[in-house]
């Protein structure tokens, strides 16, 4: 083929060329590096990584057809190999999608205002993260299934849409109410933004990694998916186990206690500055009670 043939053409004349490379080309030579790098890497944690594989075996399979000298092979796959982009690009239409969504949600695009999305909600406070804690903890002991996701950054409106609308305060016994069994908003996630409960019944997509374990069950696979999908925090209580987990960036903390799921929503949800607040307003009611 002559993609081969101008290869080896370029192999033999490469001292030539070496000669005239500018400061500008290793440059170039330095980024394009870093971006095959991460490309490579988002490609293995997707089903892009089989395709590949697959593609690579077709690419030895010509390179021995070019040595052979194999025309008539080499003339098809040449017409078929022109339309392969366009397959591929539809076949891998999902993850090419959460690549871009990801770069968008990245915080180069954050610093502009044009480009930020703006919550126009306050952040969550301590008092709300304790009544979150508080229920999660009682549903845990009675093994109440549940799944809350808490806004952090990034809107949950398009989730929003899908339950139905609640905009209540947000307390412990709001929250076991709704995830009672036999009750009508107990099927779904709840959402959460800032010190309100937003929504109930809301649909949430499962995630699509194949590296999650194969003893979670739906509930489980839905928060890491929201978790992957936008900037959140799922909490999921296990109605088989009563275990509490936590998915967050597409990772997933089992096996919480009471303790350090509060320390986990603090450290996540509320900026430094709150914290601190929050642990001198405690020390003021200890003193004086």
């Amino acid at each position: 083929m002559q993609f081969f043939d101008e290869t080896i053409k370029y192999l033999n004349s490469f001292g030539t060329y070496m000669g005239t490379i500018e400061w500008q080309d290793y440059a170039e030579i330095i980024i394009i590096a870093v971006l095959l790098y991460y490309i490579f890497k988002w490609v293995h944690n997707t089903r892009a990584w089989s395709l590949l594989k697959g593609l690579a075996v077709i690419l030895v399979f010509l390179i021995i057809a070019n040595v052979f000298h194999m025309d008539t092979i080499l003339w098809i796959s040449g017409n078929v190999l022109q339309f392969a982009v366009i397959a591929f690009i539809v076949v891998l239409q999902p993850e090419l999608r959460k690549a871009l969504e990801v770069l968008g949600k990245s915080n180069f695009f954050g610093s502009f205002s044009f480009f930020g999305q703006q919550i126009n909600s306050r952040e969550i406070t301590e008092d709300s993260i304790r009544e979150i804690v508080k229920a999660c903890s009682q549903m845990s002991w009675v093994r109440t299934g549940a799944l809350i996701v808490i806004e952090n950054k990034e809107s949950l409106a398009r989730i929003d849409e899908t339950g139905i609308r609640i905009d209540a305060e947000i307390t412990s016994q709001l929250l076991i109410n709704i995830f009672e069994k036999n009750t009508p908003l107990h099927d779904g996630a709840v959402t959460i933004r800032g010190n309100r409960v937003s929504a109930a019944t809301c649909y949430l997509d499962l995630t699509k990694s194949q590296f999650v374990s194969k003893e979670l069950g739906t509930r489980h696979r839905a928060g890491i998916g929201v978790s992957e999908e936008a900037d959140c925090v799922a909490i999921i209580v296990s109605e088989e186990t009563g275990k509490i987990a936590v998915a967050h960036d597409g990772q997933l903390e089992r096996n919480l206690t009471e303790e350090s799921l509060r320390q986990y929503l603090t450290s996540t949800l509320t900026t430094p500055e709150e914290g601190e607040e929050n642990n001198q307003g405690k020390k003021r009611r200890r003193r004086k009670a």
